[in-house]
């Protein structure tokens, strides 16, 4: 774990009202938590606060599975936040029973992934598509069509991520082939559009994308919403394309894995990021949207200066696979970058 603060740093806040001794380790996505809160946390709770960082919700699950993790408190996305719970990897810590869950939007409560929210306070939400690099291409956006079935223009120039999940899904809305089907055939026409599109790629890569993207060495890469806010706010000529086809969506939100060791410092930690003045710094610092409520006043990204965060086309959540599901996914992964 990178340890962010001490102990020895908060005993000026021994006078606090809301005293909180010992530690909170969190286990969340890397760079996904405004440093800010995790001081102003540490000081108001007198609390040695911990941050390890993840980049894959695949690594989240491995690390709870493999029990006594150590961390306190978590942020899976949806589909993988349904799985733990059908493990019985994370606590029933009666989220619906927090002051926290008032602070949920209305249409952001009591999910399929958490039906009761008895498990789970959401923390940020976005989607995942593709983004142009506007000096390098300059053509329509608004169909999957032109980053599947790209024309000349692109060919050659375009990067898709190292792994299947966002883009296996995205490739289903396209072709209208429904998440998390057990019909192999439907999964063969995924198949034969990554296929068919291969040619074009330069890269499967995670990695860099900003630099890529940025650098022209393609025009056009998969990535997040977020992270294409944030690349503009620096100057990057990007767009954040909105397909008619939809776009892939995703909701982050805290856990109590088993076992925690700091269950109260985490209840403590989770009603404190739900406030609406933290969840308005922690949705300006992440550049993703908040399901929860926040001060519009102080709200950094607005419709009009970050219309990737607020999608005019449909979005549809990733979802929990059967494992006859998802072996068809990987199986479709593993042929495509053989």
């Amino acid at each position: 774990m990178k340890k962010l603060l001490t102990g020895t740093a908060f005993v000026i806040c021994l006078a606090s009202p809301a005293l909180a001794e010992g530690s909170l380790n969190i286990y969340a996505w890397s760079e996904s938590i405004e440093p800010q809160l995790i001081e102003k946390f540490a000081k108001e709770y007198d609390v040695d606060v911990n941050v390890d960082g993840y980049t894959s919700n695949e690594d989240l699950l491995t690390k709870l599975q493999a029990g006594s993790s150590g961390y306190d408190v978590a942020l899976p996305s949806q589909h993988f936040l349904r799985i733990m719970i059908d493990e019985g990897l994370i606590q029933n810590y009666g989220a619906n029973k927090l002051k926290a869950y008032e602070n949920i939007q209305e249409r952001w409560r009591n999910q399929w992934w958490d039906e009761t929210q008895e498990y789970s306070i959401p923390n940020s939400y976005g989607t995942a598509g593709f983004v142009v690099n506007t000096k390098e291409y300059d053509g329509p956006t608004d169909s999957l069509k032109y980053f599947f079935e790209p024309n000349d223009a692109l060919k050659g120039r375009i990067a898709l991520l190292s792994y299947p999940d966002e883009i296996v899904s995205t490739a289903q809305l396209y072709l209208g082939v429904p998440f998390c089907t057990e019909d192999a055939t439907e999964m063969k026409k995924v198949l034969d559009l990554l296929m068919a599109q291969k040619p074009a790629v330069a890269a499967y890569s995670s990695d860099n994308i900003e630099g890529r993207l940025g650098s022209g060495e393609v025009a056009t890469h998969f990535w997040w919403d977020g992270e294409t806010v944030r690349a503009i706010g620096t100057g990057a000529p990007l767009e954040y394309a909105m397909p008619k086809e939809g776009l892939v969506g995703w909701i982050d939100s805290w856990v109590i894995p088993k076992g925690a060791p700091n269950y109260d410092n985490a209840i403590k930690f989770i009603e404190f990021m739900s406030e609406p003045e933290n969840a308005t710094a922690e949705m300006n610092y992440y550049a993703h949207s908040s399901p929860l409520k926040v001060i519009e006043a102080d709200k950094k990204y607005t419709k009009e200066n970050a219309p990737a965060l607020y999608p005019t086309v449909p979005v549809e959540m990733a979802r929990t696979c059967s494992p006859k599901a998802q072996d068809l996914v990987n199986k479709v992964w593993t042929q495509l970058l053989q």
